[in-house]
C-alpha cells in the first residue's frame, strides 16, 4: 500500500511540472506601443468675402472728383464691387451699406474726396452705432469739419493738403483707438492741389492692390501697430503705409542700414522718430519703421497726378 503523504507529494510535483510546462508553451503578452497623441491638424483659413467698396465724390463731384470715378473704374476691373456716389446722399449710402452688411457680411471699405472723405467718416459713425467694423477707410484731402476716426475702423489713411482752403482736413482718431492709422500732408508738392489730388494714377495703383490684399493681411495687435504722421517731401513718391511697428536696433546698425533694411525711405525714420537722418543709434534702442501692405514698386512714378481729364 503507498503512503498517503508519498501520493501527496507526487501529486503537488505533477501539478507543478504541469503548470510550468503551460507557461513555457503560452507565449508571452506582447507589450503594446505607446500611442503619440497627434494634434488635429490646424483648421483651415476663412475666406472673406470680397470688400464692398463705396466712393463719395466731393462738391460738384461729376466736375471736380472725376478722379473717384476713374478709381471705380479700376476697382471694378480688377474684380470688385464698386460704385460711386455723390456726398449729399451720404446718410443714405450708409444706411444701404448697414443693411448689406447685416444680410450678407462683407468688408466695407470707403473712399471719399473732400465732403466725400467727410461723408467716409460718417458712415463710420453710424456704422459704429450698429457695431459694424469699417475695413478701410482712405480720406483724400477731405473738409475741414471731418470728425475723429472711429473705434470700429480697422484701418484708416489720410492724404491731404494741410494748407488747403477747400480741404485740408488733418483727421485724428478718437482716443482709444487701436487700428491702423497713418496720414500724409501732401502741402510740399506743388504740383498737387485739391482739384487734382485724388487724380493720381499712383495713388489708384496703391489702393487697387492695396483693396486686393486685404483679406490676406495678417491680423496685428495694437501693440503692433503704431500711428504714423509725415510731411511728405516734395517731389517724392507717396507710399501708403497704414502703420509703423518698432525694430530693434543691434549693434552696428544706423538710420541708413536700417532704412535699406526695411526698403523705407529714410526721412521716413527721421520723422517717425523725431531724429536727424545721421542720428547716431544705440543697441538696444528701438526704432519705428513703417510698415508696408503691400511692396513697393520701384518703377512707380512719382505721386504726381496726370492733371484733370
Amino acid at each position: 500500500m503507498l503512503d498517503p503523504r508519498r501520493i501527496v507529494v507526487l501529486a503537488a510535483v505533477a501539478l507543478l511540472a504541469l503548470s510550468t510546462g503551460t507557461a513555457v508553451a503560452s507565449p508571452p503578452k506582447s507589450k503594446r506601443a505607446p500611442v503619440t497623441a497627434t494634434a488635429p491638424p490646424p483648421p483651415a483659413p476663412v475666406a472673406l468675402p470680397p470688400p464692398k467698396i463705396y466712393l463719395f465724390r466731393g462738391a460738384m463731384g461729376p466736375i471736380f472728383s472725376t478722379g473717384m470715378d476713374r478709381l471705380e473704374e479700376k476697382l471694378t476691373k480688377a474684380g470688385f464691387s464698386a460704385n460711386v456716389y455723390e456726398f449729399t446722399i451720404c446718410r443714405w449710402i450708409g444706411d444701404r451699406a448697414i443693411s448689406s452688411y447685416k444680410e450678407s457680411p462683407a468688408p466695407i471699405v470707403l473712399i471719399g474726396h473732400s465732403m466725400g472723405g467727410l461723408c467716409s467718416v460718417v458712415i463710420s459713425e453710424m456704422a459704429a452705432k450698429e457695431n459694424i467694423p469699417i475695413s478701410l477707410v482712405i480720406a483724400i484731402d477731405p473738409a475741414h469739419a471731418t470728425g475723429d476716426v472711429p473705434l470700429n475702423v480697422e484701418r484708416f489713411i489720410n492724404i491731404f493738403l494741410s494748407d488747403s482752403v477747400l480741404g485740408g482736413g488733418d483727421v485724428v482718431a478718437v482716443p482709444g483707438f487701436r487700428g491702423h492709422y497713418a496720414s500724409y500732408d501732401l502741402k510740399e508738392n506743388s504740383r498737387v492741389s485739391h482739384i487734382n489730388i485724388e487724380k493720381s494714377d499712383d495713388i489708384h495703383r496703391q489702393i487697387v492692390e492695396m483693396v486686393t490684399q486685404l483679406p490676406r493681411i495678417p491680423p496685428q495687435t495694437q501693440a503692433d501697430a503704431l500711428p504714423l504722421r509725415y510731411l511728405v517731401p516734395a517731389d517724392t513718391l507717396v507710399e501708403l503705409w497704414d502703420s509703423g511697428v518698432r525694430v530693434p536696433v543691434r549693434r552696428g546698425d544706423t538710420m541708413e542700414s536700417i532704412a535699406a533694411a526695411n526698403r523705407v525711405p529714410l526721412w521716413t525714420l527721421a520723422q517717425s522718430n523725431s531724429l536727424a537722418e545721421n542720428a547716431t543709434l544705440t543697441p538696444g534702442q528701438s526704432i519705428i519703421v513703417p510698415r508696408h501692405l503691400t511692396p513697393p514698386d520701384a518703377a512707380a512714378a512719382m505721386a504726381a497726378p496726370q492733371g484733370r481729364r
